[in-house]
């Protein structure tokens, strides 16, 4: 006799692995997005399959295209399609916070002591890891994007385009219109609606690249909680690209026009929102504690994290339809693989800070084979990474 099928979960039990799956990432998650989206990639797609590894692709590429901190959109599109409106908000949330408390706390001890203390020494054994863990999901997702000879290329061609300087949105954007381009092409039914419709969103997807610089225009008046808000919540809402684009803007804003911070109290908040888990977009908590202590982190935190939110409700909504189109099906399919490219690009910059001598180019060698190998869990791999870093920092 068969064994009976388990009944499916209901949405209270969707709702709590997701709670606990990104809870556990918000803590163990270091070393940037491309690292974040390689192991939500391992645990949604290929551990827990609650996905499609092409409909995490979906998310990856819309998230690219929409302002805001890449990974952390994901997570929010992962907890929708897991557990609908709720799973949503538990899952941005249930990441966020955990990155967002221990930088205010390390914004107390820093306003307090007047320094940060030496935390960075794990770095040298984490980076490695890192590296590996990203490569493997690179691998599988290359696999499932590049589905033809003409993506293929696309995505050769944007890797080359990224490495000559050419900014991310116009990467993907490119990328998009020209596949898109290519499927109207084929069609027997070349409408002008349709490709006036793609050709009007990779406008306004192009427009993005110049939003932060009108958003950064208007100057507050003095430093307070709704100046605060609304700055990080201005920011949140049209900036394109990662935290490193976050830290220009903050240091032409914060620190040269208006005078809220000095460029070493800048610094010293990337610093740890680099060496914290989860979104470097955390910065604003560090900003927000030192200039207003814990109702300015809290203000900081909410303004630059709710328009990702905003924007995760809508594109869940909409993705589905744009499916349907082929048009638009073949314009997702381009940014998909340009989004994989860009990727490819950051891990190469990181791998040439990372791997410095045998020891680093070792430690990574033997992660990758017990990823591709033996599927260790990547939660795994990043703890070792930590203790690995500790114990040769002790031992030197």
């Amino acid at each position: 006799m068969a064994d009976p099928i388990p009944p499916a979960p209901s949405r209270l039990a969707k709702l709590a692995e997701v709670a606990r799956l990104f809870l556990r990432l918000g803590l163990t998650a270091f070393g940037g997005p491309a690292a974040y989206i390689a192991m939500m990639e391992d645990e949604v797609v290929a551990r827990r399959r609650w996905i499609a590894r092409d409909e995490f692709l979906d998310r990856l590429g819309a998230a690219n295209l929409i302002p805001g901190p890449t990974a952390t959109e994901v997570v929010i599109f992962l907890g929708y399609l897991r557990a609908g409106w709720p799973g949503l908000v538990v899952a941005g949330v249930c990441f966020i916070v955990p990155a967002a408390v221990m930088v205010a706390c390390f914004a107390w001890a820093y306003v307090r002591f007047g320094g940060l203390p030496q935390v960075g020494q794990f770095l040298y054994g984490l980076k490695p890891v890192i590296i590996a863990i990203i490569a493997q999901a690179l691998w599988k997702l290359g696999r499932t994007a590049v589905r033809t000879r003409f993506l293929g290329v696309a995505g050769v061609a944007s890797i080359g385009a990224a490495l000559a300087g050419a900014g991310a949105l116009i990467v993907l954007a490119g990328a998009g219109v020209v596949a898109a381009l290519r499927e109207w092409w084929k069609s027997s039914q070349r409408g002008l609606w349709p490709l006036a419709f793609l050709l009007l969103v990779a406008g306004a997807v192009l427009a993005g690249q110049f939003a932060p610089f009108l958003a950064a225009s208007a100057q507050p008046r003095a430093v307070g909680l709704g100046a605060l808000f609304l700055y990080f919540l201005k920011i949140g809402s049209v900036l394109y690209g990662s935290g490193y684009v976050l830290l220009a803007f903050l240091q032409q804003d914060l620190v040269r026009n208006w005078h809220w911070l000095t460029s070493k109290q800048l610094l010293d908040a990337v610093a740890v929102g680099q060496i914290t888990p989860g979104p470097l977009f955390t910065t604003a908590t560090f900003i927000g504690y030192v200039l207003k202590g814990a109702p300015g982190a809290v203000a900081a935190t909410i303004g630059i994290f709710l328009p990702a939110f905003v924007f995760c409700a809508i594109g869940g909504a909409v993705l589905p339809w744009l499916r349907r189109s082929r048009l638009a099906g073949a314009f997702l399919d381009g940014v998909n693989v340009a989004s994989l490219a860009l990727m490819a690009v950051v891990t190469w910059e990181l791998a040439r800070t990372a791997l410095v001598d045998i020891l680093t180019i070792a430690t990574a060698l033997a992660c990758s084979v017990l990823l591709f190998r033996y599927r260790v869990n990547t939660g795994w791999l990043v703890l070792g990474g930590v203790l690995w870093g500790l114990a040769l920092a002790w031992k030197a």
